[in-house]
């Protein structure tokens, strides 16, 4: 879409401030920022300035609906903006982090996506029922449960196809876990669609620190992130921080306090529903580390 200033676009492509604009038509435009000016990410609808033929500068972001990403005490990572659903790899080997994962989790539900949990490497059948057992929780949290082996390329789109027409999903994993499998998988262009992106920038030992959007011959989207091994949260508030966990959310009624904080208040339904087993321990200790690493991050 043209409009007085530019012309409207979605950005498919990221690394580092160099980005990859797809036009109603298809067609990809080289981009950058101005300056120093930075801030774009994956699926945000922007306005850009043509330069000539197939470069162009990205004059604006249009308002989003949401943006996903994580920050510590040093910098901000952006994952992917205007998405419907995170697919949050895992598998039984190797271990994946509880820590990492609850963090994902904590995410997703605060930018108002829909997390659903991929365990991966279902073929390693003696290690999945103590997986599935890790995992188990995660479902009373609203976060879907799917089993597969991306290996197995017919039964991933049987099982993944419904799940992915029509919306844009972003996958989200450690390293190690097969998110690169289930991409191929998925999208068996992925490989030499992110090779020519690279080279176009000149880029091509980078490639795994780029982030790209790939349309999905069954409908919808799939964006492809870097793994982490590390997911700070400190973008939050409290009360987002909070509402990241939706089984506090009854317990939060029977409060003594408005302001209770649920660390150690006397008359905290949080902790009076923990002491009857309906919030886990661990969970709680979670919400705890990322409290304090925020409240640690605000005195500094």
């Amino acid at each position: 879409m043209a409009t007085d200033a530019g012309i409207q676009g979605r950005v498919v492509a990221a690394h580092g401030r160099h980005y990859t604009v797809e036009l109603a038509d298809r067609t990809l435009r080289q981009c950058f920022t101005r300056g120093k000016k930075s801030g774009p990410t994956v699926g945000d609808l922007v306005v850009v300035l043509p330069q000539g033929s197939s470069e162009g500068v990205i004059d604006r972001i249009l308002p989003r609906r949401n943006l996903l990403y994580r920050s510590d005490a040093t910098r901000s990572k952006q994952f992917a903006s205007n998405i419907d659903q995170t697919l949050i790899v895992l598998a039984p080997e190797p271990d994946f982090s509880e820590d990492l994962t609850g963090r994902a989790l904590v995410a997703s539900r605060s930018a108002g996506v829909q997390p659903i949990i991929i365990l991966n490497k279902a073929d390693l059948t003696h290690k999945l029922a103590a997986a599935h057992q890790r995992i188990g929780p995660y479902e009373g949290l609203g976060a879907a449960v799917i089993t597969l082996s991306a290996l197995d390329t017919e039964q991933t789109h049987r099982i993944m196809d419904p799940v992915l027409r029509g919306r844009s999903s972003l996958l989200l994993g450690q390293s190690g876990m097969g998110k690169s499998t289930l991409l191929n998988a998925l999208v068996p262009q992925a490989h030499a669609a992110t090779r020519a992106h690279s080279e176009s920038l000149g880029s091509g030992r980078h490639t795994t620190t780029a982030t790209r959007l790939y349309h999905l011959a069954s409908g919808g989207d799939l964006i492809d992130s870097p793994g982490f091994q590390a997911f700070g949260l400190q973008h939050l508030s409290p009360p987002e921080i909070v509402y990241g966990f939706p089984e506090f959310t009854l317990a939060i009624e029977h409060c003594r306090f408005y302001n209770c904080t649920h660390q150690h208040e006397p008359g905290c339904g949080v902790l009076a529903a923990m002491a009857r087993g309906e919030i886990q321990p661990a969970r709680h200790e979670l919400y705890l580390r990322i409290l304090a690493e925020n409240q640690a991050a605000q005195r500094y």
